[in-house]
């Protein structure tokens, strides 16, 4: 059989015998299968490199075959496992098509990353009603048909997994310019916050994960379908897509309710509930112009909205400081030693104001 397509109607039921007792406990990520979505490029590219890098078997999904092919060959020259499964998310027979291949090809998978996504730039107003449907199935209902799938497979084997599905600082705050991609993501959002709590008061097996990044620097502007003048970039201060892989990895071994990849990711969700008009009026100020670059904008025609984009790079076409990583995921990695640190400089001003006063 290829594995690449199985033949096998198997589903999952999602039966689980008994509630799980004790605290989740997940495996380390050398011994782990994990599935990752939008694997051909961006976040999930890098996220399958670092994943066999650190030793884990790794199922790519994408709908650009020819990307996954080289990439699954790139894994396996350097000594990793890996396996591709083309597939369209928006589609949920596609999505189980992804875990039989796994479980045909590997026995199992550990971790399932809900990390497909394509944006859409262009005024609430203006964005087509059918564009607007292919975006959800894209970037909410993938993510529910991939959470039910990867839940229903850890009850039924009865040994903890992860399920990480990645949201958005725009899914924490409304913004202009994206309206259907911020819509999505606040759906994303409910959704996984509510199955979560559901999964905990029944005691399965399953850590739920939402990853919060803020603006990253992936080819996903030059995927994304574009109703503006001008082509859509991130212009101001970005962060790496390898700071959303750590976070992406670190919660597949650690279960963790939330990430935020970015400082700005986290000011965003506060900022906003606290203060929303004021948000409001600080988004209308600088967004309009700094989700655009100067370049004259592709065809409307010309993305990734129902068609596979481009494949095999991992950084988009972006205008500003582009950091290195974030500290942000460095310090919720380790909060205990964060929190230490934090309190021995906050010991060291205080006693230094103390001898000022002297």
């Amino acid at each position: 059989m290829d594995i690449n397509q199985p033949n096998s109607s198997s589903r999952f039921s999602g039966k689980q015998s008994k509630p799980y007792k004790g605290k989740i406990k997940l495996k380390n990520l050398k011994d782990q299968v994990i599935v990752i979505t939008g694997a051909s490029s961006g976040i999930g590219l890098v996220t399958a490199r670092m994943a066999a890098a650190k030793g884990a078997k790794v199922v790519a999904a994408a709908r650009n075959e020819e990307a996954l092919q080289q990439l699954v060959e790139e894994l396996k020259e350097q000594g990793h496992e890996a396996v591709w499964v083309k597939a369209d998310v928006g589609r949920e027979e596609d999505v189980q098509r992804i875990a039989e291949t796994a479980i045909s090809k590997f026995g199992t998978f550990d971790t399932w990353v809900n990390n497909a996504g394509v944006s859409i730039f262009g005024k609430a107003m203006e964005v087509s009603i059918d564009d607007m449907k292919r975006m959800f199935d894209t970037n909410f209902w993938s993510q529910v048909y991939g959470s039910r799938i990867a839940v229903n497979h850890f009850k039924e084997r009865g040994v903890p997994g992860a399920l990480i599905n990645v949201g958005s600082v725009f899914g924490d705050r409304g913004v202009v310019v994206q309206s259907t991609y911020s819509a999505a993501k606040f759906a994303v959002h409910g959704w996984t916050e509510n199955l979560r709590m559901e999964l905990e008061k029944e005691k399965a097996p399953v850590s739920v994960t939402l990853i919060h990044p803020g603006r990253i620097d992936t080819p996903y502007n030059e995927h994304a379908r574009s109703y503006l003048e001008k082509q859509p970039a991130h212009v101001g201060m970005i962060y790496p897509p390898e700071a959303v892989a750590e976070a992406i990895l670190f919660t597949a071994e650690h279960p963790k309710r939330d990430m935020y990849v970015g400082f700005q990711a986290k000011w965003g969700a506060i900022v906003g509930g606290l203060a929303p008009r004021l948000t409001d009026k600080a988004m209308e100020l600088t967004l309009f112009r700094t989700q655009q670059s100067e370049r004259p904008s592709r065809s409307v025609e010309d993305n990734a909205l129902y068609e596979a984009g481009y494949g095999m790079h991992e950084r988009g076409t972006h205008v500003g400081w582009i950091r290195s990583g974030s500290w942000y995921v460095k310090a919720a990695k380790h909060p205990v030693l964060t929190a230490a640190a934090i309190a021995g400089v906050g010991s060291l001003l205080w006693n230094a104001a103390a001898k000022s006063k002297d």
